[in-house]
């Protein structure tokens, strides 16, 4: 391509080389160094007058070094008096940060829009941006390519009777995402979605008072001894006199249902007998209301008023034997503990926590009041107003919820997996812990039979691609190159798959610069 200049960011420069040998091309000459403080330095080689010029840079581990140095290479080719600047960015840096995430964050991904247009671009082309609507954070236009059709053909090509497979989301946010790789190779789909159980710590007033309420005969009675242990003898001696008395029948209710003769027989008694001393006045309402009801509820004197259940014709009868709930049987439930499946007779810690902050071993340990503490003193991240958006990504507290040993998390798959492939599919794979928990679900409670774990973008933070790696529940790792992966981590993970995205780059720089449509990259092949 005649007045064409393509260069390479330090963050791709094998990507950038594949790119150009698919153009016929070599990359432009450029200098990047860095000063002993940390600066960046950028110095352009080769006249780049009235030229069409593309510089490629992607994300990297020094993501922040990457960004300065695109931004100083544009600005030196604006300066050079450069025709058209196209940033050819594979992966969008920042792109999570598309939304505010709580009440004073920033839209990151906005503000590197920002940057780029004062630095002088007037193209942008990327790979599988987090959030489609980023497009109009730019001022300039934006080609949003995708990797799907890339995708889709190696699933075709490598993966034994894929045709029967099931695509998965990990999560509610990427639906979109996995239907739409579902539509392209027409198979089913299905999602995966976790459900936070509270702490102890976070269980506010309400919460407890209710689990209170529901409690009957012994139990109820046992919660009330929790919370008055370390009291006084003579409450001790209250509480064992009272107890006497709950055995015996309600003298009101005697009253109402025999008439005078069982009046003078409760008069009797009353004169006989002391009446109990009214030990439940200090405790809440819930428990009071609580108590009156087992107690009302135990006295054979007292006949409660029933409704007879409704005869079922034998029309009805044929109805419900011929229906069918076929889409319960897709709906699996499954328990999470940091991060893992467990099976059902595993101990849970949400309630071993529950069960041991009842036990006071100080009378100032009132349950009640360290609950309403928690509750006033640690919020919910969106209790100032605005939605849950605001409080922060899905995933990312997903991930920190599995680093808590004392949370349980339920675990949902909704979609028929069993003796079939899974295709579990997102944008980027950083941390491991909600693909492992996506994996052992479909596995252990699903029962598939393989997982791939697809995504567009490989960033593999700390030790997520040796986790993924360890993981017996998942066999293949698939990715694209738009993210540098260092050789030392690629060479010993055997299950992961690398897939190129320098042809479909290399088009649309040959497309952009000739004017052409782009719309033929959308499409999937035949093949």
């Amino acid at each position: 391509m005649r007045n064409t200049l393509i260069f390479a960011g330090s963050s791709c420069p094998k990507l950038t080389d594949q790119i150009c040998t698919n153009l016929g091309m070599a990359s432009a000459p450029v200098e990047l160094t860095q000063f002993a403080n940390g600066e960046t330095s950028v110095k352009i080689m080769t006249s780049i007058r009235e030229k069409d010029v593309f510089v490629v840079q992607s994300g990297s581990s020094k993501i922040n070094d990457s960004i300065m140095e695109l931004l100083i290479m544009i600005s030196a080719c604006k300066g050079g008096s450069a025709n058209k600047i196209t940033a050819v960015l594979p992966y969008f840096p920042y792109s999570r940060q598309s939304k505010k995430k709580s009440h004073r964050g920033a839209i990151t991904a906005r503000m590197l829009a920002n940057l780029l247009h004062v630095a002088g671009i007037n193209h942008v082309i990327t790979v599988d941006l987090h959030a489609s609507q980023m497009q109009g954070f730019f001022k300039c236009p934006v080609d949003n390519l995708h990797a799907e059709p890339l995708i889709a053909r190696w699933i075709r090509r490598n993966v034994q009777e894929w045709n029967e497979a099931v695509c998965v989301s990990k999560n509610a946010g990427g639906t979109k995402r996995v239907t739409s790789l579902a539509d392209a190779l027409k198979l089913n789909f299905g999602m995966v979605t976790t459900d936070r159980r509270r702490t102890p710590a976070n269980m506010s007033m309400s919460m407890i008072m209710n689990q209170i309420e529901n409690s009957t005969g012994e139990d109820l009675h046992a919660d009330i001894n929790k919370l008055h242990i370390g009291a006084s003898p003579a409450a001790e001696e209250e509480t064992a006199e009272e107890s006497k008395y709950d055995g015996e029948a309600d003298p009101t209710s005697s009253m109402l249902l025999d008439g005078d003769s069982v009046s003078h027989q409760t008069r009797a008694r009353q004169d006989s007998h002391p009446s109990p001393p009214q030990r439940l006045h200090n405790a809440p309402s819930a428990i009071r209301s609580g108590h009156r009801n087992s107690v009302g509820a135990s006295s054979p004197l007292i006949r409660a008023h029933t409704t007879p259940a409704p005869r079922s014709t034998p029309v009805d009868e044929a109805i419900e034997a011929q229906y069918t709930d076929e889409r319960a049987r897709e709906v699996t439930h499954g328990r999470l503990v940091q991060g893992h499946i467990v099976s059902d007779d595993y101990p849970s810690p949400t309630q071993s926590a529950m069960s041991s902050s009842l036990i006071l071993e100080r009378p100032e340990d009132d349950p009640m009041s360290i609950s309403m503490a928690s509750s006033i003193f640690n919020p919910e991240p969106h209790a100032l107003g605005g939605t849950a958006d605001a409080a922060g990504d899905a995933s990312d507290e997903e991930e920190e919820g599995f680093k808590d040993p004392s949370l349980e998390q339920m675990i949902t798959l909704v979609g028929d997996v069993r003796n079939r492939t899974v295709f579990i599919v997102d944008d980027m794979i950083d941390k491991a812990g909600s693909w492992i928990a996506a994996a052992e679900t479909v596995v252990k409670r699903g029962g598939a039979k393989k997982v791939y774990c697809i995504a567009t973008h490989g960033l593999f933070g700390g030790d997520a691609l040796e986790e993924l790696q360890n993981c017996d529940c998942i066999d293949t790792i698939v990715v694209t190159n738009s993210f540098p992966i260092p050789p030392e981590k690629a060479k010993d993970a055997k299950k992961l798959q690398i897939l190129d995205l320098s042809k479909l780059l290399s088009e649309a720089i040959r497309r952009n610069h000739y004017g052409e449509s782009i719309s033929a990259l959308f499409t999937h092949s035949s093949d």
